[in-house]
């Protein structure tokens, strides 16, 4: 289910992108003779998925604060980890502690993807002077 989710969401991304590729591009790849496929991968492909990225990777964050509905299929996810932590004797009353920690670690992992997120969007702009 969860594939499904993410499928549809980034599927719909993709769509928007190749939408947004202007018309003209398309034909001027076919007046230089390109194949379909030449055209899809060497022209299209790339101008939607660099418009699609920002959204793809928005799509990649959730999914990874998500994380717990990964439990509804039965894998054991970081808020499963902490809760077991928590269970432990030595760990009892340290709520805040445990869930901070995860916190931070949800942050790092998200600032992470948005950062190289960012450098990614930046080295593929063709609209900046070089």
């Amino acid at each position: 289910m969860l594939t499904l989710f993410c499928a549809a969401y980034l599927a719909e991304a993709v769509r928007s992108g190749l939408a947004a590729v202007p018309r003209g591009q398309v034909e001027a790849a076919r007046s230089l003779g390109l194949s379909v496929l030449q055209t899809l991968s060497a022209v299209v492909l790339p101008q939607a998925l660099r418009t699609a990225l920002p959204t793809m990777v928005g799509q990649f964050i959730s999914l990874l604060q998500d994380t717990t509905l990964l439990s509804l299929i039965g894998l054991l996810d970081l808020l499963g980890m902490a809760r077991s932590v928590m269970a432990n004797p030595a760990y009892l009353g340290k709520n805040a502690e445990v869930y901070l920690t995860l916190a931070v670690l949800f942050w790092c992992c998200c600032a992470a993807l948005g950062l190289g997120s960012r450098a990614l969007e930046r080295r593929l702009d063709t609209t900046r002077p070089a």
